[in-house]
């Protein structure tokens, strides 16, 4: 097991690895599966051929990692953004293979990714970068291999865009092979404001904690759809 350096601030693949770094001489990781859980099971990037509204044809990097299925089948979302990289994809992945086995929950870690701004893209765009990504991912993903989710810059209707994908893909109906689906396509209730609601509570609880005087703890800003803390101050 490596000492290692101290991780450069914004380079959040070598921050994650750093953190794993402290936890694995805590526990008193056994070397082999230090070596075995310090990489991702395996990882892919793609180049997506899109044809845009104004008739030209752009092509855009998209990447999936799938850290571990030791517990289970990969779970993690797919981001669009145009920072996203493949060491932040690295990153989740794995944090995702530690957030679901801290709280006991069969699934391993994956995450995926395309650089791009969905804001400065229409619908018709999203949808057809969102079926090519999903089409180059048909082996890959499944309801017993990586089922993805909702993350920055994406939503309910992108992952019907990928069930519906990957279901003509393999000739049927599989809405389990994403979460964070619409209601009527079996999504669960609650999910969309799950990720707020999380850090309301988690920002309730460090008030308490630091002591801080309620009505100056936190001043919400309503982003998305979604509830963050602005500040603590």
């Amino acid at each position: 097991m490596s000492q290692g350096t101290a991780p450069e601030e914004m380079n959040v693949y070598q921050n994650a690895e750093a953190r794993f770094e402290e936890a694995a001489r805590k526990l008193g990781l056994e070397q082999g599966i230090y070596k075995y859980l310090k990489y991702p099971d395996k990882e892919v990037t793609m180049y997506i051929p899109v044809g845009m509204d104004n008739g030209t044809l752009e092509v855009f990097t998209g990447y999936r990692v799938l850290h571990s299925t030791v517990r289970g089948p990969g779970k993690g979302g797919i981001r669009f953004a145009p920072d996203v990289s493949l060491d932040e994809v690295r990153a989740l992945a794995a944090w995702m293979t530690w957030k679901c086995a801290v709280v006991d929950i069969p699934f391993g870690g994956a995450k995926g990714g395309v650089i791009c701004d969905p804001q400065k893209m229409s619908r018709g765009e999203q949808e057809r970068l969102t079926r090519r990504y999903t089409a180059e991912l048909s082996s890959w993903l499944g309801p017993e291999r990586d089922v993805p989710a909702p993350d920055v810059g994406t939503n309910e209707q992108t992952m019907a865009w990928v069930m519906d994908t990957y279901s003509m893909h393999v000739g049927m109906a599989t809405t389990a092979v994403v979460t964070g689906k619409p209601i009527e396509l079996g999504g669960s209730r609650g999910r969309k404001e799950a990720t707020g609601r999380g850090v309301m509570i988690c920002v309730d609880k460090a008030v308490e904690k630091l002591g801080i005087r309620r009505k100056a703890a936190a001043r919400l800003s309503r982003d998305s759809e979604t509830w963050a803390p602005w500040r603590l101050t």
